[in-house]
């Protein structure tokens, strides 16, 4: 009887997140990724030159993420070349391990040269468990770097997760 509690709960955040994510998401709506980037470097300033060096970026307004021993995330959003969008993206994530909540985040990951974005361009990307994201706060992006081509960022927007897991994120691409 007490596993039900924990578990309505859970899903109920599941089922929140996701709708909101739903409802709220246009998928060619550039304006909800260019709000994203301008908290990005609110949060830290020192993101600017990953902006301004980097070959291309995929940015996320919000990524909802919940789980109950097995996960998923899903969001959507906008591909830039150049500071210039020029497609539409979505990420999936499915973990396993200790994990129960749910939260929303967003989420930027940066290309460092063209041949790392047209691997992404592709269509069929994925980042592998070893992939780590560093959680954006003030002066935070001076250590960060490159690995493999690729740099991830995110910052939290709500939500309460405990996790322990393992998984990755896949992601897809369509141009405009």
């Amino acid at each position: 009887m007490k596993l039900k509690q924990p578990f309505s709960l859970v899903l109920a955040l599941f089922l929140v997140i996701f709708s909101q994510l739903l409802q709220a998401w246009d998928a060619n709506d550039v304006k909800k990724a260019n709000e994203a980037i301008a908290e990005f470097k609110k949060a830290d300033p020192d993101l600017q030159a990953f902006f301004d060096q980097a070959r291309g970026y995929a940015v996320f307004p919000t990524v909802g993420k919940g789980g109950f021993g097995l996960g998923g995330a899903y969001g959507k959003g906008v591909v830039y070349e150049q500071g210039k969008p020029i497609g539409n993206t979505s990420v999936t994530q499915l973990t396993i391990g200790f994990q129960l909540g749910g939260q929303a985040y967003r989420e930027v990951i940066f290309f460092k040269d063209k041949k790392t974005l047209d691997d992404f361009k592709q269509g069929n990307y994925e980042l592998g468990a070893q992939a780590s994201a560093v959680a954006v706060k003030a002066g935070v992006s001076a250590d960060a770097d490159y690995k493999n081509g690729v740099a991830v960022f995110t910052i939290a927007k709500g939500g309460l997760m405990y996790e322990a897991s393992v998984g990755g994120q896949k992601f897809s691409y369509t141009s405009k």
